[in-house]
């Protein structure tokens, strides 16, 4: 889905509590462009253990995480803030059905994530581990 299919942008956390419900909140969109909102511009995902991505890569590793069209649960285990980085760890899971194969789709993990408040207040990643330690 291209990003100008939808008719508004969906807001980014002004709360380091609220970072990850409202991730989860675009994640439904399905929108590479949009969920990609939700990282600083040099951030880092990490879409396999020992793979950190960047920029353009990052984009392409949304667009082929949600090309699974599957939902995401993410709960904020712990929470921890100094100024304005925060360390959030992250039980998270997918699940469903591959469109394109109807195969039952199952991810889970354990996120290690750092956001920070960006000048406008509002908090991105700077690094997404979804797999925390893997």
């Amino acid at each position: 889905m291209a990003d100008n299919d939808f008719p508004f942008t969906m807001p980014l956390a002004d709360n380091p509590s609220d970072h990850v419900a409202a991730y989860s909140a675009t994640f439904a969109r399905g929108s590479a462009e949009q969920l990609d909102r939700h990282y600083e511009p040099d951030a880092v995902l990490v879409p396999r253990p020992g793979c950190p991505v960047t920029g353009a890569e990052r984009l392409a590793a949304h667009n082929h995480l949600l090309s699974f069209g599957v939902t995401l649960d993410a709960r904020t285990r712990h929470l921890y803030v100094a100024g304005d980085i925060a360390l959030l760890i992250v039980d998270w899971s997918m699940r469903g059905t591959d469109p394109r194969d109807r195969a039952p789709v199952y991810f889970q993990g354990t996120a290690t994530d750092v956001a920070r408040r960006g000048p406008d207040e509002r908090w991105r990643y700077v690094i997404d581990n979804p797999f925390g330690t893997a």
